[in-house]
């Protein structure tokens, strides 16, 4: 996958979930039983999906914690794409 098709899941949540529901940040943290702080960190892009987090919107939402956590690792694979080339491992050779 090309990077600039891999999607911060926190943005996306925020943007196709949260928003839409008119929900505050607040109420929805409260509603899930985590800090303020934790949620917002996810939806502003600051912190990976847990897998945690991804059965509470499911559960809240009914979108699918596996299509979220599927993102997520996506957006970081692509990530880690981006400056592959610094990461120096070689191909592992089996011993004699």
């Amino acid at each position: 996958m090309h990077p600039s098709l891999a999607v911060n899941v926190g943005d996306w949540l925020k943007s196709e979930i949260v928003e839409p529901a008119g929900v505050s940040v607040t109420a929805l943290a409260e509603h899930f039983g985590v800090s303020r702080q934790a949620l917002s960190t996810l939806l502003n892009g600051n912190a990976s999906l847990s897998a945690d987090m991804a059965i509470r919107f499911e559960k809240a939402f009914g979108v699918k914690a596996d299509t979220l956590l599927r993102m997520q690792t996506a957006y970081e694979l692509a990530q880690a794409r981006e400056h592959e080339g610094d990461i120096k491992v070689d191909k592992f050779a089996k011993a004699a």
